[in-house]
This record gives C-alpha cells, structure tokens and sequence, in this order.
C-alpha cells in the first residue's frame, strides 16, 4: 500500500495556499474535490490524482505528480503537480482584473460622491 499526504498538507506544500489553515478551511467549505467528489482535509492524495479548487472565482484543476515532504520552493513546484486548468479560466479573471481597475492622475485625490456616482453609472453602461 503506497503512502499518501493529506490534501491540506499537500496544497500548502505547493504553494496553492499560503497558509495550511487556509487549505485545511478551503477543503472543509467544500472548496476542493478530488475525482468529482469532496473531500476532508484528511484526505490522503496520491499521485495520478486530479484535483479541483475552487479559488478566486476560477476552478483550478491539478493533477498530482509527486508527494513533497516539506513545502517546496516557487521554482520546483511543476515537478509536484501538472496544471490542467483551461486558458479560459485565467482570461475570464484578467478580465474581471481590468472590469474593476480605474485609472485616476496622480494628485487629484479620492473621487467625490458625485464623481463615484458618475464611474458607478458608467461601469453598468459599459457592462450592458
């Protein structure tokens, strides 16, 4: 019987999370599936598995490659895992990231009630 690492663990290890609790608070809020199917933050993964999160407005779909035993630096993380996630999922949130960004000059300050109003107006128009 092959050795597994509890999905909370292996999350933080890979740098998905950035902390353990927020994995362990992710699996337990139905954040994370494996298979299709939800699972405890006790759950041992083992490679070969694919791994669904629900995070940030996107789902990111990973497959499991290796078992780290500790938290692994930035550059080894592709040895652990193997992203699955479709390009449309990381368009749809650069998109959101421009919908929600105004540009105002350096200088005139925070916008007044009225101009708030007038930028609120202009995003539905612009959604529409």
């Amino acid at each position: 019987m092959s050795k597994g690492v509890r999905i909370d663990k292996w999350l933080w290890a890979v740098r998905l999370f950035k902390t353990r609790s927020q994995a362990t608070e992710a699996c337990k809020s139905a954040k994370v599936r494996v298979g299709g199917h939800i699972v405890k933050p006790s759950h041992e993964v083992k490679p070969g598995e694919e791994i669904s999160i629900s995070q940030h407005s996107i789902t990111k779909t990973v497959k499991v490659l290796q078992l780290p035993e500790n938290r692994v630096g930035a550059p080894l993380v592709p040895e652990y895992l193997q992203d699955l996630t479709p390009e449309s999922e990381y368009s749809r949130i650069k998109t959101m990231r421009e919908m929600n960004y105004e540009y105002r000059d350096p200088g005139t300050g925070r916008p007044t009630k009225r101009h708030r109003r007038e930028i609120e107006l202009l995003k539905k128009y612009l959604e529409e």
